[in-house]
């Protein structure tokens, strides 16, 4: 599958929460359908990806899960609702 990211945020490294705050930083300066490519290594990510998007409306196409390194593309919801 190929999609083309408008924007990408490197959160390698990163512990929960930051990934997402960070995500979230990030797709609310993002016009809607953008789409954002996240790259995190923290294993609770795929988790928190998955709740945070369906929460918020916007949407996860796609996963990656390579070795200890986690791919996101997520869609900006038109209407997305704020947690």
């Amino acid at each position: 599958m190929t999609i083309k990211e408008d924007q990408t945020l490197d959160a390698k490294g990163l512990n929960c929460p930051l990934p997402i705050l960070k995500t979230k930083v990030l797709l609310n300066k993002m016009q809607p359908g953008e789409i954002l490519y996240v790259e995190a290594t923290d294993p609770h990510s795929v988790i928190d990806f998955e709740a945070y998007c369906a929460r918020t409306n916007h949407k996860l196409l796609n996963i990656d899960e390579a070795t200890d390194l986690f791919k996101f593309y997520i869609q900006r919801a038109e209407h997305p609702k704020n947690i």
